[in-house]
């Protein structure tokens, strides 16, 4: 049957709006991880560095806590009333929060209360987060057609991909553009500033999308809560979807948030050049995404995952080994690396909305999405560094990315034996 060119229009209209939606929520999201080493000695002082960085870091990390709860309201939302206005409500509770961290007063300014406020702003951060992604990708995928669902939802891991490649790079510029001194004191407000008009562009373009759900659906069928649907009917889907997101995301933000910090304090080079660094590997990262999706449309998205987590099991361990003999050489290594996730992330944003009914689908995708988020995405650069100060090895990330891709392997041959199962039914 010919796609109809309206059907064209309106699944490329859902992909831009999902994929810009999703970099500026993920740009505003990942630019507490690439400002964490300005960030930490201004609200964790301490005469430890490392102390002052891993406690950065842990706020880092309770943001992914309440991302599953984000993803209950806006699943709910989504699910019972329309994706369209779940990912607009998103939107404006993401700006609202970096809006906010670029006015936070400091420590110096009124004490305690700003690490608590910051805390706060994370977990707002959070929350939204943890329902932008699964509602991308479930409105992208349903608006695709079925032999171009890896094309188009590669545009959500390309906007989330991307964001952390636009946030470095303007964390980067405003590097660039002031002293040490002004960066420490106003510079680093800059970039989550920009948030706010970011915000408003995105919130245009997606008020041009058709809605994917039909609320006369909801009357013929079941009337569960969409949470209770997931938990109770669909267990295995959840559990395989939170493997996968937890292999995903664990190897994948090492690269994203870790890998900068990495180059800076472990191999001493210069925090600007480093800023531009992560903003090529992961911007040729994020640009690789619409060639993975069509590479996954013709080979299948399963073998397109198996090939990204055996690149990574294969040559994390080497790529870091080579970060040490030059800011060129580095940069080469850490594109290869974020290459092997361009894989992974098209994949699993192709499949996980595969595993749900359309009735809890939101829900489904962002609960699993979510607390493979906690499990192994969020804490990734804490544990990176505490596994560096423990073991006094500064490639032993590199095995725990290793050991996240066998996992990930693991969990596909469960993919693999359901499709099967799919097929001869």
């Amino acid at each position: 049957m010919p796609w109809a060119p309206r059907d064209r229009r309106r699944a490329r209209r859902a992909a831009l709006a999902g994929g810009v939606g999703t970099l500026i929520e993920y740009y505003d999201f990942s630019l507490y991880g690439y400002l964490a080493v300005v960030i930490a000695p201004l609200y964790f002082p301490s005469d430890e560095p490392v102390v002052s960085l891993l406690s950065a870091l842990a706020v880092f990390g309770t943001a992914y806590l309440v991302r599953p709860l984000g993803g209950i309201v806006f699943g709910h939302i989504g699910d019972r009333f329309g994706r369209k206005k779940a990912l607009m409500a998103t939107l404006v509770c993401m700006g609202v929060g970096s809006t906010a961290m670029g006015l936070l007063p400091t420590p110096a300014q009124i004490g305690l209360w700003a690490t608590v406020l910051l805390v706060v702003v994370r977990l707002l951060q959070g929350f939204s987060a943890g329902g932008e992604v699964g509602g991308s990708a479930t409105f992208i995928s349903e608006s695709a057609p079925s032999h171009a669902k890896a094309t188009y939802g590669a545009f959500t891991p390309m906007g989330s991909t991307g964001g952390f490649a636009l946030a470095a790079a303007v964390a980067g510029g405003v590097s660039a553009l002031t002293t040490d001194m002004q960066m420490d004191t106003w510079g680093w407000r800059v970039p989550f500033l920009l948030a706010l008009p970011l915000t408003l562009f995105c919130l245009w373009i997606r008020t041009r999308v058709e809605e994917t759900h039909d609320s006369t659906d909801e009357a013929g069928g079941e009337t569960s809560a969409p949470l209770s649907s997931v938990f109770l009917r669909q267990p295995r889907a959840l559990a395989q979807a939170t493997a996968l997101s937890a292999a995903v995301n664990g190897t994948a933000y090492i690269g994203l948030t870790y890998m900068a910090i990495h180059l800076t304090t472990r191999l001493g080079y210069e925090k600007t050049s480093v800023f531009w660094v992560a903003t090529t590997a992961i911007g040729i990262a994020a640009l690789a995404m619409p060639i993975g999706g069509l590479l996954g449309d013709r080979i299948g998205t399963v073998r397109l995952m198996t090939g990204g987590f055996l690149g990574f099991l294969i040559l994390t361990y080497p790529m870091m080994s080579l970060m040490d003999s030059g800011l060129a050489l580095a940069t080469v290594a850490f594109v290869v690396i974020m290459l092997n996730s361009t894989a992974t992330q098209v994949g699993v944003y192709t499949i996980l909305p595969q595993f749900f009914d359309r009735r809890s689908r939101y829900t489904g995708v962002a609960m699993g999405w979510n607390i493979g988020v906690i499990i192994a995405g969020g804490t990734a650069p804490f544990v990176a560094v505490w596994l560096v100060e423990t073991t006094g090895n500064i490639l032993s990330p590199a095995f725990f990315v290793m050991a996240l891709a066998v996992f990930g392997l693991v969990a596909l041959t469960t993919v693999r034996a359901r499709h099967t199962a799919q097929t001869s039914s």
